[in-house]
């Protein structure tokens, strides 16, 4: 038997593609009003009035100390009869003294306002300021400077 040779020859399917679509103005505008009519969600943001709480104000804290006053035995005694026992007194009694008594107490080796003013009114920095005061007014002018740190 013989075998026949049928033909193998491949064929080819030829589909025909369709005409491109021509894109006129009238296509173009209906997809530009379907694009546009859709519908927008707006958000809408709501006003929010903001509202401050006052705090109510706490006290405010001072660095002020308390005035020392010097009891009966540990006051300062003057030359002209007058007792100090403050600070504040001494700002009032270096306002009216006399020369001479402030010389007395405050000029040679020790200054006698300043040694008070350390030892029994406790205020180192006073007491050195009016170590370094040359007259009567500087050294108010000390006391009058510390008496500021001070609640009274």
């Amino acid at each position: 038997m013989a075998r026949t040779k049928k033909s193998t020859k491949a064929t080819k399917k030829t589909v025909k593609k369709a005409p491109a679509r021509k894109v006129t103005k009238k296509v173009v505008k209906k997809v530009v009003k379907k694009v546009t009519k859709k519908p927008v969600k707006k958000t809408v943001k709501k006003a929010v009035k903001k509202t401050t709480t006052k705090k109510p104000k706490a006290a405010k804290k001072t660095n002020k100390k308390d005035l020392v006053q010097a009891d009966g035995q540990t006051s300062f005694w003057m030359t002209d009869g007058q007792v100090l026992a403050t600070l504040i007194d001494l700002r009032d009694a270096l306002d009216a003294m006399d020369r001479e008594v402030y010389e007395y107490h405050a000029t040679g080796e020790q200054n006698d306002f300043a040694r008070w003013v350390c030892d029994v009114l406790y205020d180192d920095k006073c007491a050195s300021d009016l170590t370094k005061a040359k007259t009567q007014s500087s050294a108010k002018t000390a006391v009058v400077r510390h008496l500021k740190s001070y609640t009274y």
